[in-house]
């Protein structure tokens, strides 16, 4: 067993010791929400993307006729989500090609390809990244993934699990190295622990369950042992 999948193993042991085991929905949401709401959660908090993803679809009765509206109008519908304009671009564009592609908006075709087809698939469509595809991986087909945003990146590199520069590579090494039937909960008990606790300037490390294997040099231990909680997670809302 390598060293990172040891680390994955005892860091998930705590973390679901603190927060126990997320909870997932009886069924899992269509890949095309998913991927929409992926796309709507990159840079913004959870309950804003949520309410962007909802306008969309209260608005409009289904994603073909999203596909059809100009991207300013896509646009004015989701601008509570942040990045209007790049947002409402790669969903227009995502939606535009895969109905040009297939003739209809759905991902089905993707639940019998390995994980290495899907994401060179998905990730084939402009705007849509590696997390935005594992997201639909992890989310929507339950593969053993681990997508990678910006708390996961951070979290694990001060940890130690990893040492990397980028999301991506993070997400090489963390995935190579993914004990099985784990992924959900390490994923989603991490991200909260980057927002509640491992925050990017000010980590609030006396309450943090890691502390004693953490291999963060700059600990910050003056910080009083209280926290808010902010365990609402999009894409598990989503569908």
């Amino acid at each position: 067993m390598s060293l990172e999948k040891k680390k994955i193993i005892l860091v998930n042991k705590a973390l679901v010791k603190l927060y126990g085991i997320p909870p997932r929905p009886e069924f899992p949401p269509d890949p095309v929400d998913m991927l929409i709401g992926t796309i709507l959660s990159q840079n913004t908090n959870d309950r804003n993307s949520y309410k962007a993803f909802l306008k969309l679809k209260e608005k409009y009765k289904s994603w073909d006729e999203v596909a059809r509206q100009p991207i300013t109008k896509i646009e004015s519908y989701i601008r509570i989500a942040g990045l209007g304009k790049q947002k409402s671009s790669s969903i227009k564009n995502f939606l535009s090609s895969i109905l040009n592609k297939y003739g209809q908006i759905s991902l089905e075709h993707i639940k019998l390809m390995s994980d290495k087809q899907i994401l060179s698939e998905l990730t084939g469509y402009s705007g849509v990244g590696i997390k935005t595809a594992m997201c639909v991986l992890l989310f929507s087909l339950r593969r053993n993934v681990c997508p990678v945003d910006t708390h996961v990146h951070r979290t694990v590199n001060r940890i130690g699990i990893v040492n990397t520069k980028t999301p991506d590579k993070t997400s090489a090494i963390l995935n190579l190295n993914m004990p099985e039937g784990i992924a959900h909960q390490f994923h989603t008990n991490l991200i909260r622990m980057g927002r509640e606790i491992c925050k990017p300037a000010a980590p609030n490390c006396p309450i943090c369950p890691l502390l004693k294997i953490c291999g963060y040099p700059n600990k910050n231990l003056s910080l009083k042992k209280t926290y808010k909680i902010n365990n609402f997670m999009l894409l598990d809302n989503i569908g």
